[in-house]
């Protein structure tokens, strides 16, 4: 059974157990939300390593980080090191977006190295072996059904974007950047037929719901710019990702929705609310969003702004954007710098929406930096290399570096320390 089967028939799952001591909520908790669907466990029956992960509004906020390679860069050995880097700097579930060779190598070096949740977009490998002229729906199920028995946890599917919905798309400012969604438009606009992947959802639930695998619905149609956001095309597809979801928990099959894109700020709160009304409440897994689209190279500052926000207002994950977004495929240390700059953004609103010891963190460093325990401000940090990094260098850049201890830094100096004058207060008061 899946996770959703056993919730509903009210039986706790290792995975349910073990979501419920990593977010400090009641078991109880988790099983009504994981029956309701309002939360995802991706745990794939055959993913020997994982350890699970809860994915859902009340939780924690998650961060996926993507990795693959592409037809023109990387290799599996490149792939491997970028999965360590996101592993260590804090991803809770990686995706391969692999479209170029050794695919399915790829995939299973992943799967074998990593605990956390893997997901896919199968449309990519279709594409790969077969070409992007050939949807038949015999090869799109061997391809999914391959990917779950391979162990994969959870997969993008772009069954909302209908062929109706296209032309509303095709109005835009960018049309349409999901790599999925141009493939499908693109196929059914040539074909003059339905989206394949919808034609076939029953058959795709069936072999999500034996293997456990949870669905990720796409969304094909995210707004790619500020001037395309929150217009008719991208609001239709949610719709059809509403009806989706229903059928979804209809097969006892886990699912989320994935959300934009491009999004201005005075516009994230309107999309969270509304997929939250149109879905059910099903995990919101957004992209970014991306909130202005002038900065190539630092879309992953951009884009944490964003993701924040969209935090605040209810998505449960969100997708890390890397300083390469828009501009190439991101490397080992670009994928170190877009997890931390998600984790800053996912931690930032859970202590804002005061989700159960999310802010033990801060209140750790807080009293470190009271006392001058450089270890200890480092072991609290996000990234405790990068900041150890920063101290050191500040320290030989001083310009009397030996007369440094450690009851000060070289922002003020000992004269001028607020933080030394505070604690030489405190002991007086005493």
């Amino acid at each position: 059974m899946t996770q959703m089967e056993y919730a509903k028939k009210g039986i706790a799952t290792s995975q349910m157990q073990h979501v419920a001591r990593v977010e400090a909520l009641p078991l109880e908790t988790i099983m009504n939300g994981v029956a309701a669907g309002t939360i995802v466990i991706p745990a794939n029956i055959n993913h020997k390593q994982l350890i699970p992960c809860g994915i859902g509004r009340i939780l924690r906020t998650k961060i996926n980080a993507n990795i693959g390679n592409s037809t023109l860069s990387s290799c599996p050995g490149a792939e491997k090191s970028k999965l360590a880097i996101a592993l260590h700097y804090g991803a809770d579930t990686v995706m391969d977006l692999s479209t170029g060779g050794e695919i399915t190598s790829i995939r299973s070096a992943i799967l074998e190295q990593s605990p956390a949740p893997l997901g896919t977009v199968p449309i990519y490998e279709i594409v790969a072996r077969y070409g992007n002229s050939d949807f038949a729906r015999e090869k799109i199920l061997s391809v999914i059904r391959e990917q779950a028995e391979q162990g994969v946890d959870y997969m993008t599917i772009h069954a909302g974007l209908l062929r109706k919905y296209v032309p509303l798309a095709l109005k835009r400012k960018l049309g349409i950047v999901s790599r999925g969604g141009a493939l499908l438009a693109a196929w059914m606009q040539e074909n003059k037929k339905e989206n394949p992947f919808y034609e076939a959802f029953d058959e795709i639930l069936a072999i999500c719901q034996q293997y456990d695998v949870t669905l990720s619905l796409g969304d094909g149609l995210r707004p790619g710019c500020l001037a395309d956001a929150s217009d008719e095309a991208q609001f239709a597809e949610l719709d059809t990702l509403g009806e989706l979801v229903s059928r979804c928990r209809a097969a006892n099959v886990q699912a989320m929705v994935e959300g934009p894109g491009h999004v201005p700020l005075d516009q994230i709160e309107l999309n969270m609310k509304r997929e939250r009304e149109i879905c059910g409440d099903a995990p919101f897994y957004i992209l970014g969003p991306v909130v202005i689209d002038c900065a190539p190279g630092y879309d992953h500052f951009v884009a944490g702004m964003g993701g924040m926000m969209g935090a605040f207002y209810g998505a449960a994950m969100l997708c890390y954007v890397t300083p390469k977004e828009h501009l190439g495929l991101p490397n080992a240390d670009d994928v170190r710098r877009g997890v931390v700059a998600f984790k800053i953004a996912a931690h930032a609103a859970d202590v804002a929406l005061h989700k159960p010891g999310c802010r033990d963190r801060d209140d750790a460093i807080s009293d470190a930096r009271a006392k001058f325990d450089w270890e200890k401000q480092f072991a609290s940090a996000l990234d405790p290399e990068w900041a150890r990094e920063l101290r050191n260098q500040a320290l030989q850049e001083s310009s009397a570096p030996n007369q440094h201890g450690s009851e000060y830094c070289t922002m003020c100096g000992p004269d001028f320390c607020s933080v030394r004058l505070s604690a030489r207060l405190k002991k007086e008061s005493l």
